[in-house]
């Protein structure tokens, strides 16, 4: 793909004008110091310098150090430029071992009816959390044995990211509700795309996963909305022993004591099910 702007691409210089024609040819909108260097054929030294004449001119965005995004031409003198979150995240972790979670990929697969103002990304790295131009990112890490659900999706014209199933989505929304809009957002998300969701998988990533407290809120939840399973309910209740747990981890410790899951019901059914009726 070409800048469309011609007449202030040509202003750009040889060296500026060649690095951004490849790196549109490439759908490499946000690039590297790596990438400044291969392209132009520039040391460390002067490909630094010249990434911050770029920046200074507007031409692009600095991300994190080394890292830059090219600012579309036809955004005229904008000076900051964030792009497509989810295509930064990806950039941040580097492409791989990561996918997108919680509520972000509540947002991805149109579970949520709220914007979200934080981008969750899940990886096998620890990284603290980054704001960048008034996105916030935060990474949450997991253990390699639990690195499964993933799947791709197209965000935008340059490319896809790697974000957790709709099973997967659901499991880590009952796992840590609190990034994932609470527990009522996530049982709503299950209502939501209750008709496109596999039982039998999200049964199977639940056991997998192997948290009671996430194995008793799905069972709660599959019976809430009448999702017909038994037998995949039958699978979660046969792992259930004597503790109890809150339904939402995120509110205090109150409400009737439910046998059944074995949960403390501090948000009840008919909350719940008032959510899904507005």
């Amino acid at each position: 793909m070409k800048p469309k702007n011609n007449k202030l691409f040509k202003t750009l210089g040889p060296v500026a004008s060649r690095l951004i024609a490849e790196l549109y040819e490439r759908n490499r909108p946000i690039f590297s110091l790596r990438d400044v260097r291969e392209i132009t054929g520039l040391r460390p030294g002067p490909a630094r310098s010249f990434t911050a004449k770029l920046t200074s001119r507007g031409v692009a965005t600095r991300l994190k150090p080394g890292l830059f995004i090219l600012i579309p031409f036809e955004f005229g003198h904008l000076r900051t430029y964030t792009g497509n979150p989810y295509v930064v995240a990806r950039e941040l972790v580097g492409g791989r071992n990561y996918y997108l979670s919680h509520s972000s990929a509540m947002d991805i697969h149109q579970m949520v009816t709220q914007p979200r103002l934080v981008v969750y990304v899940t990886s096998l790295r620890q990284l603290p959390s980054k704001m960048i131009h008034g996105t916030e990112f935060r990474f949450v890490r997991s253990k390699r044995r639990h690195f499964f659900g993933t799947t791709e999706k197209w965000v935008e014209k340059y490319g896809k990211v790697i974000v957790s199933d709709l099973e997967r989505t659901i499991v880590d929304g009952l796992r840590s509700p609190n990034y994932s809009g609470g527990l009522v957002d996530v049982a709503k998300a299950l209502w939501m795309r209750r008709q496109d969701i596999d039982p039998k998988r999200l049964v199977d990533y639940a056991l997998r996963l192997n948290i009671g407290a996430v194995i008793r809120r799905l069972g709660f939840l599959l019976e809430l909305w009448r999702i017909e399973a038994p037998a995949q309910i039958s699978r979660l209740n046969r792992k259930l022993t004597d503790t109890y747990v809150l339904l939402d981890p995120g509110l205090p410790p109150s409400g009737k004591f439910q046998r059944r899951w074995r949960l403390r019901l501090n948000v009840t059914p008919e909350e719940l099910q008032a959510t899904v009726r507005t």
